[in-house]
């Protein structure tokens, strides 16, 4: 029991929690990371008439990577009493299972197993791209991701303010242009709905020509949401950059307000060595205290 249980953690070391000095999580990390990348280079090659020549070497290349992940998936659902040690065993497995990594882990291997005839095949087929999300875990790229998404919900409001005005205005677009162009084109602009593509294309600067006003009216009316649609949606950019000023901020005001002039410069001269500013070298310190911390968690509620 107790070789197993150990089996057990060094397995959910090495898949759950990656760390720079434990060399096989980090070949998992790398080994996962290839994998992850060959799975949806074959499925961009697949769509390629110029690759059918190919077919069954792809095909073989795509069976080799579902059962790299088909492993994948039963080590994690194995080890989920350890990644959820509060739910207990049936529910720590439920818990992953309804996670967003289960859930995007378990689409991924059904998509391959899904009917060849079926015409939604390709679109589900594609669900495995979102793989790619797990790089968001290896290692040093998590810290940058998590600072972007600290950033997103610190400012949530003011995003969700942006977004609701861009859809205010695509909504006052549809509407003036079912006015002025119903009577003149009424196979394209059948109903106000019907306005909403162009209004799409217009205020978010897409580009698509398929949909446009013919009168007078229309086309002064595209001209002012035009504009208004590029003031607009330049406000969600700038309430992100100005969340990263507010964030790198409060970390160099926190880090000259804890360190003293000595501790600073040590900080100064170690993240110098490592080629980093003393802002980004205390982040690294941190976030390894997390991941110890972590660790250490894991390992208490297994003793």
């Amino acid at each position: 029991m107790k070789a197993g249980h150990d089996a057990k953690k060094r397995v959910f070391d090495i898949i759950q929690i990656g760390t720079r000095v434990d060399i096989p999580s980090r070949a998992f990390d790398y080994l996962i990371v290839c994998v992850i990348l060959t799975s949806i280079s074959v499925t961009f090659l697949q769509t390629f008439d110029a690759m059918q020549c190919y077919v069954h070497v792809l095909n073989g290349i795509e069976l080799g990577t579902i059962l790299i992940f088909i492993i994948e998936y039963l080590l994690r659902l194995w080890t989920s009493d350890l990644l959820y040690p509060e739910c207990g065993r049936l529910g720590a497995v439920r818990r992953f299972l309804f996670s967003f990594y289960g859930i995007v882990d378990l689409l991924t291997i059904v998509s391959y197993f899904a009917p060849l005839y079926s015409n939604g095949i390709v679109a589900l087929r594609m669900i495995r791209v979102i793989r790619i999300m797990r790089l968001f875990r290896v290692n040093q790229s998590f810290d940058a991701f998590s600072i972007v998404a600290e950033v997103v919900v610190q400012k949530r409001k003011q995003l969700l303010s942006s977004i609701s005005m861009i859809a205010m205005i695509m909504l006052a677009a549809s509407l003036c242009m079912y006015g002025f162009e119903h009577d003149v084109q009424p196979d394209v602009f059948e109903n106000a709905f019907s306005g909403i593509w162009w209004a799409m294309s217009t205020v978010l600067t897409v580009g698509y020509g398929d949909i446009y006003p013919v009168t007078v009216g229309g086309k002064l009316v595209a001209i002012v949401i035009a504009l208004l649609g590029v003031c607009v949606v330049a406000i969600p950019t700038g309430v992100i950059s100005a969340g990263f000023v507010e964030y790198y901020a409060r970390i160099r005001d926190d880090a000259n307000n804890l360190l003293s002039g000595d501790a600073l410069s040590k900080l100064s001269q170690q993240a110098q060595k490592r080629g980093m500013s003393a802002n980004e070298y205390l982040l690294y310190l941190l976030g390894r205290g997390e991941k110890k911390s972590e660790r250490k968690g894991v390992d208490e509620n297994d003793s």
